[in-house]
């Protein structure tokens, strides 16, 4: 096995490394993404083969998915905050990419639903190293910019999901589409352990700061009282149902509202979250930078604002009878949405003690993935199915829509609450300590 490189230290001065880490871990959220969400561009084809209901599919694609998700990610983030956080990154990348090849293998419901448990698993072990490391290699002042970078991985996740998954079916078929698909990621893995330095933990830390993990009860009762991290969480957990809902069924919404093909799908649709997803992370991430010169409660307040602010665009895209109207409003909805994540992210690290990243991530995605996709992706579905019966083809865009205007009117309620919690003399001290 090879050696595991030296840790960088305090004294190594900031440069293009990190920046190169940066770029491998935004590839690894785009692999994680596109292997997770390819589904979306393929439901149609399941939904035909196995003869499923929206029910089954969101559950598919939600349930299946996110209870293992947030199970794995608990022991995976506990040893991330005393671990090489690097090596489970490459390994995770590596066993999740087998089992999206394995979903091209399914039967019926059943053994896909265990397959797409196992992508689960894998990438359950992942985010928190991931963030983790982040806030390792960027001061907190660069903290939102990386993060807004790190963001673009799942615009890019999603977009190749669609595009890549939507043309390998059109080719081969949507069995081979996920086995092309998870394949590739073992060569990033591989990437991930031969070359990233593990940095020293809590480098940018203020001094004085404890490095020392807690005792897990100890460290559960300290995230679970913060008032500020908590807020984070569960806003995050409600407003990306509306991530959840378009990057999953924005697809089959267009292939029951058009005379158009799954591989044309997936090009148009792919192209318009590159288009959209790509520029709105890294807008947002400077623009939650320069507000937080100011008022660190944007780190809240922004979130709560474009959660709210995506859903009048993507009222007008799913009310189009054009084709392009559909896709510039849509383009549009999902660049304000995606502009939310740099605070999000951004702040639970810096809300949080170094020793405690991993596992605060892993609450966060607990909430995340219960909320925003299990929950999330089977009501849409059992909505679409109860409305099928009225509204037919429209069902599935009316559901779409009901629940995102739902949890935009949440988000931006809790997140506000969340704002009014970063006093002066809490939590806004101790981040202008870093």
């Amino acid at each position: 096995m090879a050696s595991t490189p030296a840790p960088t230290t305090k004294a190594d001065p900031p440069g293009a490394y990190r920046w190169y880490v940066l770029a491998l871990l935004t590839l690894t959220s785009a692999f994680s993404v596109a292997d997770r969400l390819v589904f979306g561009i393929l439901v149609e084809d399941i939904k035909a083969e196995f003869a499923l209901s929206d029910f089954e599919l969101g559950l598919l694609g939600g349930a299946a998915f996110s209870l293992v998700y947030v199970l794995a990610g608990f022991p995976a983030a506990r040893l991330a905050d005393r671990s090489v956080r690097k090596n489970i990154v490459a390994a995770a990348i590596g066993f999740w990419s087998l089992m999206t090849a394995m979903c091209g293998l399914a039967t019926g419901f059943w053994t896909l639903f265990a397959a797409r448990t196992g992508v689960g698993v894998g990438e359950g072990c992942s985010g928190p190293s991931s963030q983790s490391l982040v806030a390792d290699f960027f001061a907190r002042g660069e903290l939102a910019k990386a993060m807004g970078f790190l963001t673009i991985g799942a615009s890019m996740g999603t977009a190749g999901g669609l595009i890549i998954g939507g043309q390998l079916a059109e080719i081969f078929d949507w069995r081979w589409a996920f086995m092309l698909m998870g394949l590739p990621g073992l060569l990033l893995g591989g990437l991930i352990y031969l070359t990233v330095r593990e940095p020293l933990r809590g480098r940018y830390a203020p001094a004085g700061t404890d490095m020392a993990q807690q005792p897990l009860g100890r460290t559960i009762m300290s995230l679970v009282t913060n008032r500020v991290f908590m807020g984070l969480a569960l806003g995050w957990a409600v407003q990306i149902m509306i991530g959840y809902a378009l990057a999953f069924w924005m697809a089959a919404v267009m292939l029951r509202q058009f005379p158009i093909s799954t591989g044309d799908v997936g090009l148009y649709l792919g192209f318009t979250f590159f288009l959209g997803g790509i520029p709105g992370p890294i807008l947002g991430g400077y623009v939650t930078q320069w507000l937080c010169r100011r008022d660190e409660r944007w780190r809240a307040w922004l979130p709560g604002v474009v959660s709210l602010g995506c859903v009048v665009p993507l009222a007008l895209s799913l009310t189009s009878s054009g084709f392009g109207a559909f896709l510039g409003w849509f383009g549009l909805a999902y660049a304000i949405y995606v502009a939310s994540q740099a605070g999000i992210l951004s702040g639970i690290q810096a809300a949080v003690e170094p020793a405690s990243r991993g596992f605060a991530v892993a609450i966060a995605l607990f909430f995340n993935n219960l909320v925003g996709q299990a929950l999330g992706l089977a009501v849409i579905g059992a909505l679409s199915d109860a409305l099928a019966p009225a509204q037919g083809a429209s069902a599935l865009a009316i559901a779409v829509f009901g629940v995102c205007l739902v949890s935009g009117l949440a988000a931006m309620a809790i997140f506000a609450w969340t704002a009014a919690q970063m006093g002066p003399s809490g939590y806004l001290a101790k981040m202008r300590g870093g």
